[in-house]
Order: structure tokens, then sequence, then C-alpha cells
């Protein structure tokens, strides 16, 4: 499975004209962002449950947020958490934007989503429902879960967008996935798409699940537990939340007077099938192949960033095989929240159109010594100024398999 997702030569250009963030180091957009360029970390001990008895007791929590501040009271039980991030990600997008969805004829504003908790905290509710009252009260909170569990229904009722709807599921690569096909609706003449990606997981079952994979670093010291291409690399932090964008035609967009953040340029997608088969190197050539960029042309790197040292071994030299070593700056901003499953490439993509506008680029923290297999130009200590920064490559992996590749341009380029 592979393919670039043009989606036909000509057609309308896909620019980003709001985002929506909602991270550990950061609530809103420009919170986030000023944590992200001064490399304030979001990752600290676990307050929303009792974890002084697992292995791994630190995580990207998002603090601060109380859910009735931000969400309709008759919303609370039929939503979970990442959900109700989800809908004030979406809100501030949508009010970044400058749009009215509901003004736009017949149904040519959408919203697709990403998920791969999977409705995690419904099902946290639906056991402890079993537990203390009875199984009838499951199977209601498992009908929920999938359903709900990316936000969809609820963006697509509260902000009357009337056109495609659906989820996505692909995990950490979800956020470009969606994009992808936002940008496809777009240049069918949609005229508004919101997408992205928020999860969550941080409940006991959630936690279980994490600690089954064996991925986690077990390192209890927050600022060296996640660190991406480091020589002693052993494993990441989960985090949760993500990021929204809102996509619109850019010509409409300009004409109604947005300047927006940057263009949706190129998109890509493979499958690594047999193991031990990589094929991020192919996503991220189909991507710039979609965009016409040469790798001569891209100026900087949203890397993956497993913080596993195979895992980064083959990115690291995928990226050398496509660029040569040490060719173009690499960063792994996503070392200051943890990974957020499919919020983890959105909050990337935000983060990569922001990097467009601001002409910087920044770092990676947790990295101490770059592992000498690892040939990047990586980003660490503080942000990078770029004055040329125009054109950003992202790239994402998603367990199982997923491999995806966006490129991003600066809206005037």
């Amino acid at each position: 499975m592979s393919g670039a997702s043009g989606g036909g030569r000509g057609r309308a250009r896909a620019l980003v004209t709001g985002i929506g963030v909602v991270a550990p180091n950061g609530l809103g957009t420009q919170a986030w962002w000023s944590a992200v360029l001064e490399g304030r970390s979001g990752i600290a001990a676990i307050t929303r449950f009792d974890a002084s008895s697992y292995p791994v007791r630190i995580a990207g929590e998002i603090r601060g947020f109380v859910d009735e501040d931000h969400i309709p009271s008759r919303l609370l039980p039929s939503t979970d958490r990442a959900t109700r991030l989800s809908l004030v990600a979406a809100k501030e997008a949508l009010e970044d934007s400058g749009a009215d969805p509901a003004a736009l004829p017949g149904h040519r504003a959408g919203v697709i989503t990403a998920s791969s908790a999977g409705g995690t905290e419904f099902g946290q509710r639906g056991l402890e429902a079993l537990w203390g009252k009875g199984a009838r009260y499951v199977s209601a909170y498992q009908s929920f879960a999938w359903f709900h569990a990316a936000g969809t229904a609820e963006i697509s009722i509260r902000h009357t967008l009337r056109g495609p709807a659906s989820a996505m599921v692909s995990e950490q690569a979800g956020g470009i996935d969606t994009l992808a096909r936002a940008r496809r609706e777009i240049r069918k003449g949609v005229g508004l798409m919101v997408t992205g990606g928020v999860d969550s997981a941080l409940c006991p079952w959630g936690w279980a699940a994490h600690l089954a994979d064996g991925r986690l670093s077990t390192d209890p010291d927050p600022a060296r537990a996640y660190r991406p291409f480091d020589a002693k690399a052993r494993g990441h932090v989960v985090g949760e939340g993500g990021a929204l964008l809102v996509l619109e035609d850019a010509a409409a967009a300009t004409a109604r007077g947005a300047g927006g953040y940057a263009v949706v340029a190129g998109c890509a997608a493979t499958f690594d099938g047999e193991p031990g088969q990589e094929r991020l190197k192919e996503a991220a050539g189909l991507a710039l192949a979609d965009a016409r960029v040469r790798p001569d042309q891209v100026d900087v790197v949203f890397a993956d960033g497993a913080g596993q040292r195979a895992a980064d071994r083959a990115e690291a030299q995928a990226l050398a095989a496509l660029f040569g070593p040490r060719a173009v700056p690499v960063t792994a901003p996503k070392s200051m929240t943890g990974r957020l499953g499919a919020g983890g490439s959105a909050l990337d993509l935000a983060a990569a159109a922001l990097a467009l506008r601001d002409k910087a680029v920044p770092p990676t923290t947790g990295t101490r010594r770059l592992a000498a297999d690892c040939p990047l130009d990586l980003v660490t200590g503080a942000a990078r100024e770029l004055p040329g920064l125009r054109t950003v490559l992202v790239l994402a992996r998603g367990r199982g398999g997923f491999n995806s590749a966006a490129v991003l341009r600066a809206a005037g380029a």
C-alpha cells in the first residue's frame, strides 16, 4: 500500500487558515507555541489517576483543563476527555480562521479527524460500571467509543459542518492522513474542512495497553525519559492532546481577506507490510514528488522521532539517503509533549505551519548526545532562526506499519 494523495493537478490549493491546539505544555496555540520555542516541556508526574503502582509514572498530561469551563454540561455525560479537548481545539481553529462555516452554501464545510485510542476512557467507564453496577451499562459505553473517539460528530454538530465527515485510524500517522483526505475534499470543491487529531488515553485501562506495548521509557526523569535520536534512547513518553486545523480553498480564503499560515503542497502514505520492511523514505519521496519539490528545496524536517534506537536509526538513515548526511535541519518537538497518538502528527503540522510563519524551528529538548548512527543536523538546545524558511517536510509513523508524510509551503511561496 502506497501512494501520493494529490487528487489531481491544477485543482484548488488547500490553505491552512486556522489552528487550534491543546497540548501538555500549553492550552491554546499561542501558549503552546511560546513554550515550544522556549523549550519548555509538559512532561511530568501523572495526576489524572494513581500511577504509583505502575513502572512508568510520567506522561505529557494537560493540566488545568476544567471540563465545565469549556464544555456545556449537557455534553459531559456523553463525551470523554479526548472529545472534550477536540471541541476546544476546533473552536479555537475556527475562530482563528475567521471563517463562518454556516455561511457556506449547501454541504461545503466538513470535518475529518483522527483517532487511535478508540474511546479508551469510555471503555474505562464501562469496566467501572461492570464492576460496580452490572453489565447492562457496559454496552452503552462501548457503543459510544469509536463513534465519538475522534470528536467528529460533536464538532460537526456544534459548528454546523454539513459536509464530509469521517474519522481515520492510523495511530501517530493519523494527523497527516486526515490532512491528505481533507485536501482531497477541498480539491473536489468543498470550501472548508476541519482536520487533524486530538487523543488521550491517560486512564488505568489505557495505561495498561501502553505498558503492554513495551515501548515506554522507564526513566523516571521527565527531562531525560524521551530523547529522540539520542545514543541512550530507551523508549518514548506518552502524552495527550493534539491540534486541529482549518483548511480552505486558497483563492476563496484570499478573497475574504484571510492570509493563512501554509499551503498543503504534498501528502503521501505507505505501509511497511513485511517485518523489517521500512518504507518511510518512500512516503517522504512520494510527498515531495506530489508537491513538486526537490530534496534540496526542503528547509527543515519535523521527524517522527520514535525514541527507540532501531526506529531512530532507520528514520535517520532514511533522511540521510534522501537529503544527504546532516544536509537539512531536523527537529522533534514532541520531546516536550510525549507521543500523542492521533494528535502527534497533527501537532507537528501545527508547529510546521507556525515555523513557516515565524521563520523559526523549535528544538528537540530531550536529546543530549546524538547517536553516531543518526547522521542528522538535529536542532537542540534552543530554537533556530531560519530567515529563508519556505518548505517543511513532516513525517509520522503509526504502530502497525503506517508511514505518512506531508509537505507544507509558506503561504506566499
